[in-house]
């Protein structure tokens, strides 16, 4: 088992280990397995709407930086960065439209969390509780005991 993300600090080092078995290939965006210690903060499933509940746009990718910017905020409330994410999962409602727009979905990722990997599930769903809303973000973060 060896380190699968280069972007840990050294601070993260020491909780955090990012597992890739000999001889799979190397996930693109994900990391199979993260090994941790410490805390856990879990954060509900975020959908694309503001602080009040509204949602502004009923565009996918601009639900996704909706999500994480509302993921960004809760961690920072725990004491938590976005480098501290260990697992993600994403409902979808439309999975062949998620991916027509990975690229652009990709560099809202990069811009708010970063070039980190945390473990990730991607499920498409028959629908949301929340009317209008396009995906649904959940996060698990690990931080020092």
């Amino acid at each position: 088992m060896i380190a699968a993300n280069e972007r840990l600090n050294p601070f993260q080092e020491k909780f955090m280990e990012f597992l890739q078995p000999p001889g799979w290939a190397r996930p693109k965006g994900y990391s199979n397995a993260v090994l941790c210690s410490g805390r856990m903060l879990f954060v509900a499933g975020q959908v694309g709407w503001d602080q009040q509940e509204v949602f502004r746009t009923d565009d996918l990718v601009g639900q996704v930086r909706q999500s994480l910017t509302n993921i960004v905020g809760i961690l920072a409330e725990g004491g938590a960065k976005p480098a501290d994410i260990v697992r993600m999962n994403w409902y979808l409602a439309d999975q062949k439209e998620y991916n027509a727009r990975l690229s652009e979905i990709g560099a809202v990722y990069q811009e708010l969390i970063g070039r980190h990997f945390p473990a990730m599930t991607a499920l498409q769903v028959a629908g949301f509780v929340e009317d209008g809303a396009k995906v649904e973000i959940e996060v698990t973060a690990m931080l020092p005991a």
